[in-house]
């Protein structure tokens, strides 16, 4: 498991390392974000090695504005690492 469950400890305590430095990575970029540049996004995943997926037309709000394609980012997440 790359992310832990929520604590207030979570808040306070240094992380050892980055996880995507050494986990594989995906991100998602919203084409239609308006609270995020999309070209900040793609920069931000690239930097980090991730695999990226992108949704034209996909607002800030993309779990709900696109939830199936969301869903499928996660299930193809879940497959590579499996």
């Amino acid at each position: 498991m790359a992310q832990r469950p929520l604590a207030a400890s979570a808040f306070t305590e240094t992380a050892s390392a980055a996880a995507w430095k050494t986990k594989p990575s995906w991100a998602l970029v919203a084409g239609a974000d308006q609270a995020i540049n999309p070209e900040v996004e793609r920069f931000g995943a690239e930097r980090a090695g991730a695999t990226i997926v992108e949704i034209e037309g996909a607002s800030h709000a993309v779990a709900v504005s696109r939830p199936k394609e969301v869903a499928a980012l996660i299930r193809d997440a879940v497959r590579a690492t499996s």
